[in-house]
């Protein structure tokens, strides 16, 4: 890397192209999910590895919810999984895991997993994991908006608001990272991602791999980042 090795605080991720790469492999459109979902947890730990120490997945957003019910029964049992069974994994790496969505028309079951992961991981220092499930950038502003109203606040301040935010101890992006061609940030914590460098790449979300992280992160610091200056 250039520049001191200046690694970026925040990574977020939108994990784009997981059915156009089954598509192009002669693959059902679930398999592209679960080799996406195998790439994530490699993908993380790489960059927390690299001393990260956030990284947000955009893994399900609100308009996911038009898909066949189907693929959304295969993207909710992958959750489950990944915040039951997985979740050891990522214990043992020490890396804390936090949810960032809408409870609305999320199963109980997944909603008791999700506290579940929370809880277990919370002591984890090494690095954070925000899974931005059931996720719009523009309900989080809602949801933020409609917190401080229920709260009776009489001025909205820079603080206050961010406080509203879904897990306000996450940072701002530094890096945000889209795959599969796509130029654009669909609503990606629209607020944190205010000032984020953005990279995209040709590459479907399965085979993005840690070269491409690599090159990633060497983009990054070679930059010169500005913030209204």
């Amino acid at each position: 890397m250039t520049k001191k090795s200046i690694v970026p605080s925040h990574i977020g991720l939108i994990l784009d192209g997981n059915r156009r790469w089954a598509r192009s492999h002669d693959l059902p459109t679930l398999e592209g999910h679960r080799q996406g979902y195998d790439n994530l947890k490699d993908i993380v730990k790489a960059a927390i590895n690299r001393n990260v120490k956030f990284v947000s997945a955009y893994i399900f957003s609100i308009e996911n919810w038009n898909r066949t019910p189907k693929e959304i029964k295969y993207l909710m049992d992958l959750a489950h999984k990944m915040l039951t069974r997985d979740v050891r994994e990522l214990n043992k790496e020490n890396i804390r895991v936090l949810w960032l969505g809408s409870r609305g028309k999320v199963s109980s079951k997944l909603q008791k997993a999700i506290e579940d992961a929370e809880m277990s991981t919370q002591n984890n220092s090494r690095g954070t994991l925000g899974l931005c499930f059931n996720y719009g950038g523009q309900q989080e502003l809602f949801d933020a908006t409609q917190k401080l109203i229920d709260k009776g606040v009489k001025k909205v301040t820079q603080s206050n608001f961010e406080n509203a935010l879904y897990q306000p101890e996450i940072p701002p992006i530094d890096l945000l990272i889209r795959t599969s061609g796509e130029q654009r940030t669909s609503g990606f914590m629209l607020y944190r991602a205010a000032y984020a460098e953005l990279y995209f790449l040709d590459k479907h979300w399965p085979d993005f791999d840690e070269h491409d992280l690599d090159t990633a992160l060497k983009e990054y610091a070679s930059r010169q980042r500005r913030f209204g200056e």
